[in-house]
């Protein structure tokens, strides 16, 4: 077959060497520059070969390319896309039973390879632009390298790229595997630095670089933007200052005939200004460009582990990723790149784009290896091994919604799940709108969830659906009949309906509950999903007056992140067809500012607390054990201080704050039956504690401190075993008239800390027969003008003791 390519591209020097590889090798790594042609060269050169008797798979990362790249080799070859050269994209295909090179995104070929581990009829797979480290990618290139190993040693795998490290591949290819590399076409490009200006929108910068460019250098303009927003918004500007030139959009949502306004020159010569995202830093050539005006920045998916959701961030573009930008102005001849950055802060850059396996979701990468026939990703051959966090957790979530069993198997229900081409959450949901017969509608709003700008913009997904309803366009047409064969594919893998029609939005949250989310205030920005995580909403949506919404899709970062797509749920409908999703549960806390428990019945869905009231029947089992929680986190205050400090005292260690939490249930336990407050009374708590002691330590502790003082009138005074002053009681000193010896509790002389008949201090003392001899005389002039009824004799120690009056005393004695 003659090579369908341009007869002076560079890769053209490199094609014997890499034929001749692949006749010694299954394997081998193709390393070329960008515009060397290796994306239209290499699999026609390979076509011929004595190996070659079957189809040549090129998997590319992005849709408009592996078109491109088919009508490009068509275009040679004098044929239509679908002949000899053929693509399969997700909604647009071209191809037959003549097709011998077929172009297919990278999800395509995994769903390929996974139904036909075999390949049946492929002779050779090529990896094209492999240093994107798409997760499909890695993920495609593993499964082709585990049947070639196992079940085809004759299928040649072929890595390309421009800026892989080539022998990093080989070694992951095997001990055979050659390093072919090409040279490029070595244009002269030179790169201009505008820098950046913090203060002003990025859309508004890149406007100033294009004019300056437009002013500066004659050909086509390819401008990098991060995302579609900033691209619509350049775009309405730049109308506005060059209102009669060509100003093209390029992104996944621009339907392929518009793509391939972008990627050609002007019918009329005209110059034209592309806006571009990262669909054209790689893969494709712009026919005419010979300026590039990069904003510096890009937009990748990154998934939280935590949210367990994906969102879309803005990073700086890689220091590769601006190179491959640059490139861009250097294809066909000497180019110029307009940099909106700074030159001396270009280095701080990252050197690569971060693989893709180290952030996405890896839920659908674990369905198709368990399809694949294996629960451990470590198995297979990989660049850079799944991060094991992530496979838990993808783990995790497949097995909530069933698709995998205990042991990481697929179950019967997962294989349908992996059967439709979806992430696998919306594969479930179109798998149960099936079972009602909505399989249709459902899908509709799985394939609107993934495109962006089918049915115009708005975060609502049924005025989308009813907008996508009436437009005629190219890219919707291709996207309905997508819809229609993802439900038809669901209606027979579930058979026969066996469910009630519901609201579309209920089979999305069965599939996945996480994702319902309900409204925290009234204006309906502020939102908390089941998983816990918080959403913000324009409030100027027409979603915002509702209660509950089933989240399809956010951007921004893992704490109010913007939802983009939505649908209204209703709660009463969801509780009737999808029950199972709300727990209804008895739930007994701590009320602080009542010092109390408090029981109630709540209503949840995840994190959402649906409806709360009080409990008329709790368990009171589960309010015994709070509150012996709670007491015993406050034992100190539970327990009275005077039994503490005596047992200290008393050096009995059964009685310490550490030793009564230990041992809490047992005597604490049977106080708080019945109760909701921590009230006990300290005289049941004392006499509880003290029912715990053995008979030797509680022997010991009246022994050595005792808890009362025996007065020789009779009177029983408490002891006071806390503080600094320790042992110590307060007695009338009357009470201790006749007593001539300092009274001691074991060793220590009590401190007796005397009162007057109204009970007001007098003085304290450790030395009794001192004090009688000594300053009692004073206190005796002092009390006998304020108390001249009672005795205040001056020998105290020679008087009875009583507590009456001199007049009752002289009747009566003591």
């Amino acid at each position: 077959m003659s090579e369908a390519a341009d007869t002076d591209l560079p890769i053209r020097a490199a094609l014997p060497a890499l034929r001749d590889a692949l006749a010694r090798s299954n394997s081998a790594v193709l390393v070329a520059p960008p515009g060397a042609g290796k994306t239209t060269a290499v699999a026609p050169a390979l076509l011929d070969e004595a190996w070659c008797d079957g189809q040549i798979i090129v998997t590319s990362p992005r849709r408009v390319a592996a078109r491109a790249a088919a009508e490009r080799i068509a275009e040679v070859l004098g044929e239509k896309p679908g002949g000899t050269v053929g693509y399969l994209t997700r909604l647009d295909s071209r191809a037959s039973a003549r097709t011998r090179i077929l172009f297919v995104t990278e999800a395509i070929f995994v769903n390929r390879i996974v139904e036909d581990p075999e390949l049946d009829g492929v002779s050779a797979v090529l990896i094209d632009e492999a240093h994107e480290r798409h997760l499909d990618s890695d993920l495609g290139l593993a499964l082709a390298l585990e049947s070639q190993q196992v079940l085809r040693e004759d299928l040649r795998v072929l890595v390309m790229s421009a800026t892989i490290d080539g022998a990093r591949f080989a070694r992951l290819l095997g001990e055979s595997a050659e390093v072919i590399e090409s040279e490029g076409r070595a244009f002269p490009l030179r790169i201009e630095w505008l820098g950046s200006k913090a203060e002003q929108p990025v859309e508004e910068q890149v406007v100033a670089g294009i004019l300056t460019a437009w002013r500066d250098q004659p050909g086509d303009i390819l401008a990098f933007l991060p995302g579609v927003r900033e691209i619509e918004r350049t775009r309405e500007r730049l109308v506005e200052r060059l209102p009669d030139v060509p100003i093209l959009p390029l992104h996944g949502q621009v339907d392929p005939q518009a793509q391939r306004s972008a990627i050609r020159r002007d019918p009329d010569g005209r110059r034209r200004i592309v806006l571009a995202s990262a669909i054209a830093e790689t893969s494709l050539t712009l026919d005419g460009v010979s300026i590039v005006v990069d904003s510096g920045l890009s937009r990748r998916a990154e998934f939280h582990l935590a949210a367990g959701t994906t969102r879309l961030v803005t990073r700086r573009a890689s220091q590769a990723s601006a190179s491959q930008r640059a490139g861009r102005a250097a294809r066909q001849g000497p180019g110029v790149a307009y940099r909106l950055w700074e030159e001396g802060g270009h280095a701080g850059r990252p050197e690569f784009d971060p693989p893709e396996i180290e952030q996405a979701d890896l839920a659908p990468l674990v369905l198709s290896l368990a399809q694949w026939g294996t629960s451990d990703p470590a198995s297979l051959p990989w660049l850079d091994s799944p991060p094991e966090p992530a496979v838990t957790v993808a783990r995790q979530r497949l097995q909530a919604m069933d698709a995998l069993d205990g042991e990481g198997r697929i179950t019967q229900w997962g294989a349908k799940i992996a059967a439709l081409p979806l992430p696998p959450h919306l594969a479930a949901a179109v798998l149960s709108a099936a079972r009602s017969g909505q399989a249709k509608e459902v899908a509709e709003l799985a394939l609107l969830a993934q495109e962006r700008g089918l049915g115009g913009r708005g975060e609502d997904l049924l005025g989308r659906l009813a907008r996508w309803a009436t437009d005629r366009s190219a890219r919707s047409q291709s996207a309905r009949k997508l819809a229609q064969r993802w439900a038809k594919k669901a209606k027979e893998l579930v058979a026969t309906p066996d469910r009630q029609t519901c609201e579309p939005a209920l089979h999305l949250a069965r599939a996945a509950p996480d994702m319902i989310a309900k409204r925290r205030g009234p204006s309906g920005e502020d939102w908390l999903s089941a998983g816990g995580r918080g959403y913000r909403l324009d409030p100027a949506s027409p979603l915002a007056s509702a209660d509950y919404l089933l989240v399809a899709d956010a951007q921004g970062q893992a704490r109010g992140a913007r939802i983009t797509s939505a649908l209204a749920l209703d709660l009463a409908t969801l509780e009737m067809h999808v029950p199972e999703l709300v727990e209804r549960k008895s739930i007994v806390r701590w009320n602080e500012a009542e010092q109390r428990v408090e029981a109630r019945i709540e209503r949840k869905l995840g994190a959402i607390s649906i409806a709360s009231g009080p409990d008329p029947s709790p368990d009171p089992q589960a309010i015994e054990a709070l509150l012996l929680e709670k007491a015993t986190a406050l034992i100190e205050d539970i327990v009275p201080k005077s039994l503490v400090a005596r047992a200290r005292f008393a050096e009995i260690d059964a009685l310490s704050h550490e030793a009564l939490q230990k041992t809490a249930e047992l005597w604490l336990a049977p106080l708080l039956q019945g109760k909701r407050t921590l009230s006990l009374g300290s005289s049941k708590v004392v006499d509880a504690i003290l029912a715990q002691l053995d008979w030797n330590d509680r022997q010991a502790l009246d022994r050595r401190a005792p808890r009362y003082f025996i007065s020789p009138a009779g009177t029983s005074h408490a002891i006071d075993y806390d503080g600094d002053d320790a042992p110590s009681v307060q007695v009338r000193a009357q009470a201790l008239f006749g007593l001539d010896s300092h009274p001691l509790i074991g060793t220590t002389p009590l401190l007796l800390k005397l009162t007057s008949p109204a009970g007001r201090p007098i003085q304290a003392t450790r030395d009794l027969p001192g004090f009688w001899r000594g300053s009692w005389a004073d206190v005796c002039k002092d009390m006998k003008g304020r108390y001249p009824k009672h005795r205040w004799p001056e020998r105290p120690w020679e008087e009875k003791p009583s507590l009456k009056t001199k007049n009752a005393f002289s009747k009566g004695g003591r």
